[in-house]
């Protein structure tokens, strides 16, 4: 019984030692997976993105959102030099082999399948990109192989490329095309804006040889000869100088907007219209940025989400999207502001203003109105764009002002 009772006094102390031993090593004790495991799972690619500060870097900024309020030129005269326009294909299709076409005739058919019948004979490996395109039929076509290439490839709305060393054609539905313009700031901001009301995100913009360069569709190709040659009849520009704000309310209730008729002499307000959603007032100069912002800071706390420019050639549709002058993560930096405008005899103004954000439309005006007034839109509550945000208005204040161009040989640059 002694022998035994040793035998557990030395096997205690066995292990209190390996006990002593465990803590100085810090050896953890073993604990299931179960109980507080932590899983690195692998991140989906879906979620790695660019951050929104390298996002947010656009070379226009110093251009687009610097608008001086203080010295507005309503009218500007602006010469141009017309043959600094130009459009062409970033990697030019070589020439097709001279060769003449008599009576090529073919039924209903996707214009690729055509193309292939028309090439065979020049011996041409053709390859298509994402056909298959539209059908066409052509009957008796004849003349240079080029030509009826052009006239086939043109009714179906694709480009081609053809590389003459391989013999290979390559038919696709978009291009990428590159337009020089004249070294002058409105015209290429015009351009891009232009190009932006198409409904084009993606372009690059060169501003050493004042280049834009964007895929395009056949259509949008199209769009861009045609804006190309509108500035052959020295058009007039409308230049838009916009500010955005949102203003909430001290007192939490709506702002009561019937002041502005207090606090301004009658006539100061020209016209009012209701929307779908806001209304817009068109003023006289006697209420500015300056005076309304004044008016409002005793109502409301005024907070800027955005102040820029943009430019539309008369009759042409362009686009500014607010948050290229914004708030990064600001939520109303989704809204875009889509402007048609045309100028009437002495110097009125009609601009067709649409309201945009990423999921739709949500408002527009038609405007009329004359040189040195201003209109500025109201009551565009703040749930469009935060849902759960305490009670506020959005406000965007427009000042249309006219650029009129004048054609010139001279090397005209950086104008304004």
């Amino acid at each position: 019984m002694r022998k035994y009772f040793k035998f557990l006094t030395s096997f205690a102390s066995f292990l209190m030692l390996l006990s002593c031993t465990a803590k100085n090593e810090v050896f953890e004790p073993t604990a299931l997976a179960s109980d507080n495991a932590e899983f690195d799972l692998p991140l989906s690619k879906s979620a790695i993105r660019t951050p929104d500060g390298a996002n947010a870097l656009d070379l226009e900024t110093p251009l687009r959102c610097n608008v001086n309020w203080q010295t507005q030129q309503l009218i500007l005269t602006l010469p141009f030099n017309n043959t600094a326009f130009k459009l062409q294909s970033v990697k030019p299709s070589d020439d097709l082999p001279r060769l003449e076409v008599t009576g090529f005739t073919f039924d209903t058919m996707p214009a690729e399948k055509a193309l292939v019948q028309l090439t065979k004979e020049a011996g041409i490996t053709l390859t298509a990109k994402d056909a298959p395109y539209a059908p066409i039929s052509g009957e008796d076509l004849k003349g240079e192989l080029t030509d009826v290439v052009n006239m086939m490839t043109n009714a179906a709305g694709i480009f081609y490329h053809y590389d003459a060393d391989k013999k290979l054609m390559t038919l696709s539905k978009k291009s990428e095309q590159i337009v020089y313009v004249p070294k002058t700031r409105p015209i290429i901001l015009a351009l891009l804006d232009v190009l932006r009301g198409a409904g084009l995100t993606d372009m690059t913009t060169d501003w050493v040889d004042y280049s834009i360069t964007f895929n395009a569709d056949t259509e949008l190709k199209n769009k861009t000869k045609q804006l190309i040659n509108y500035f052959e009849n020295n058009p007039t520009l409308i230049a838009y100088d916009v500010s955005v704000f949102k203003i909430t309310p001290y007192d939490g209730c709506d702002v009561e907007w019937k002041g502005l008729l207090e606090a301004f002499d009658f006539g100061s307000i020209t016209t009012a219209q209701t929307g779908v959603i806001g209304r817009v007032l068109t003023t006289t100069n006697d209420i500015n940025i300056k005076t309304l912002q004044k008016f409002l800071g005793a109502k409301a706390n005024v907070e800027a989400v955005s102040e820029g420019k943009f430019v539309v050639p008369d009759l042409w549709m362009s686009r500014f999207d607010v948050g290229k002058c914004g708030k990064m993560a600001c939520p109303e930096s989704e809204l875009s502001i889509l402007a048609k405008a045309s100028v009437h005899a002495t110097n009125r103004i009609t601009s067709e203003v649409t309201l945009e954000k990423t999921d739709g439309q949500i408002t527009s005006f038609k405007v009329n109105s004359r040189l040195g007034e201003n209109f500025m839109i109201i009551g565009l509550p703040g749930e469009i764009f935060a849902p759960h945000q305490q009670k506020s208005e959005t406000v965007i204040f427009m000042v249309p002002r006219l650029i009129k161009t004048v054609k010139t040989n001279e090397n005209i640059k950086n104008n304004i």
